[in-house]
């Protein structure tokens, strides 16, 4: 009984909380898996955002409850956020999930499996299922475990399965927690006040994950750019959130620096010219807008404007002409008129962006917006995310075409789904496919962009033909400083 399977619903922060988990029940001998039917362990890391998450996470756990008539044994844990907003009130229509367990609590899974564990083993029965959900002051902290830990990670302790391919990037926790107040969010519920990680301990966790061959670090928190702002001091004019982008950029061995999910209150000067100066900060911006309106902004509690929120994008722009912008957007939020969602669209085709997540609006119960009235129809929402949905993929067609016949930065990940070719991202976090030695996963190679799809480029490696070995000299004494010449869009 220690075979684990971890899916995972929802964000980045998710994927990160389970890659933590994952590694501290390495840590314990329990063995990840990746196919569901040969686990012994169903862990579901849950989303609440909308109500489409939540459930997709209720029918699996329903779904998978049926083992449970066959192999008694079987675990099943619903995690995070959906396990934070619902609580115990999940055991009443799913009685058999043995573990609820909540943001603040990811760190104690391998304690309450090992619980389990021993229970059944020993023929004890097991009284009742376990839930916590408590707040636990310090949480923030016990999120820096890493799926690939050590070099002989990838097998399970009976020595079974391949090693993994090297873990190229890593997403770094540093925040957690939000204290905006929108609206339309149940995230202050599902994870709490803002609680920020000491700045040694991430530039500590950078810097081992360097030694390990970690290339590019992705910055995580519920509002990223609010790090560390009741912790730390703003010295010369510089906030936090960059004296620690500073501080991960000096790091040797990172090349390339991303973070997520900010909000456009914290893009003040001293971010914005970071992207000018910072060379491995990548020139790519998740920046949500929501709405284009005004008055709706207003209604969500947004503490920006459109002018606001167009000011900051020309920024961005004029210190990084080749910036790559993706978005949040909501539809149909109540109230919003036609005209209300013109403003949206008008701003939306204006900024251009590169990717998005579009919205239609689904009530959160224990929000403000919930209880409001003039709930625009299902129908009307569903137009209005085409709309974007339309504009989106003309916009993003645009971008990748453009692209054809550049040489682009890419970090090498390893093979692609089919195992034939390899995949990597530019710097604008474009997927691209193309052919290469593994012995390039890590580096950053040249590529010649030959042809595109709306979110994939297919290329040459400028090196082609040349020995993976000179290859990988080449890239270690010039990492492509030619490559991010002016007129070539370092992507």
């Amino acid at each position: 009984m220690n075979r684990v399977y971890i899916k995972t619903y929802g964000c980045q922060m998710n994927e990160r909380d389970s890659e933590a988990v994952a590694a501290m029940l390495r840590g314990r001998g329990y063995r990840i898996v990746d196919d569901e039917n040969a686990c012994d362990i169903m862990l579901l890391n849950t989303c609440s955002v909308r109500d489409a998450a939540e459930q997709k996470a209720l029918g699996k756990a329903g779904y998978v409850s049926a083992r449970k008539k066959r192999q008694p044994d079987f675990v099943i844990g619903i995690l995070g956020c959906m396990a934070q907003n619902r609580g115990a009130a999940i055991l009443d229509t799913l009685p058999d999930v043995d573990l609820v367990i909540g943001t603040q609590k990811f760190h104690q899974v391998p304690d309450y499996l090992d619980n389990l564990r021993a229970a059944r083993e020993a023929g004890v029965p097991i009284g009742s299922s376990i839930v916590d959900i408590a707040e636990e002051a310090g949480s923030q902290n016990t999120i820096r475990d890493h799926l690939i830990d050590t070099a002989d990670a990838g097998a399970g302790p009976d020595g079974e399965g391949p090693p993994p391919a090297p873990q190229v990037s890593a997403f770094v926790s540093i925040q957690q927690g939000c204290n905006m107040d929108c609206h339309f969010c149940i995230v202050p519920k599902t994870r709490g006040d803002e609680r920020s990680r000491p700045m040694e301990a991430i530039v500590a966790e950078c810097r081992s994950l360097a030694s390990k061959g970690v290339r590019e670090i992705t910055l995580l928190g519920q509002i990223v750019t609010s790090y560390g702002r009741r912790d730390y001091a703003h010295t010369g004019g510089v906030s936090p959130f960059v004296q620690l982008l500073e501080k991960v950029h000096e790091i040797e061995g990172i090349e390339r620096i991303r973070f997520t999910s900010p909000h456009p209150r914290g893009f003040k000067a001293d971010l914005v010219e970071a992207y000018a100066r910072l060379p491995k900060l990548c020139e790519y911006v998740h920046l949500p807008m929501q709405s284009g309106s005004d008055r709706i902004l207003r209604a969500m509690n947004r503490p920006y404007s459109r002018e606001r929120y167009r000011q900051i994008v020309e920024a961005l722009r004029a210190a990084q002409p080749d910036m790559y912008f993706s978005t949040d957007i909501i539809v149909g939020y109540p109230g919003e008129t036609e005209a209300d969602f013109e403003q949206t669209r008008e701003l939306f085709e204006a900024c251009n962006y590169d990717m998005a997540y579009i919205f239609k609006y689904s009530i959160r119960s224990g929000t403000v917006a919930a209880e409001l009235a003039d709930q625009v129809p299902e129908a009307e929402k569903e137009r209005r995310n085409q709309v974007l949905l339309d504009i989106l993929r003309r916009n993003s067609g645009r971008r990748t075409a453009s692209l054809i016949g550049t040489t682009q930065e890419v970090l090498v990940d390893g093979p692609d789904k089919t195992g034939r070719r390899f995949t990597g991202r530019t710097r604008g976090n474009r997927v691209c496919i193309f052919d290469a030695d593994p012995r390039l996963i890590g580096q950053l190679v040249p590529l010649r962009i030959e042809r595109a799809s709306v979110s994939t480029l297919y290329g040459s490696l400028v090196l082609a033909g040349v020995d993976a070995t000179a290859a990988e000299g080449a890239s270690a004494a010039t990492p492509l400083g030619a490559a991010r010449s002016p007129h070539v869009s370092a992507a």
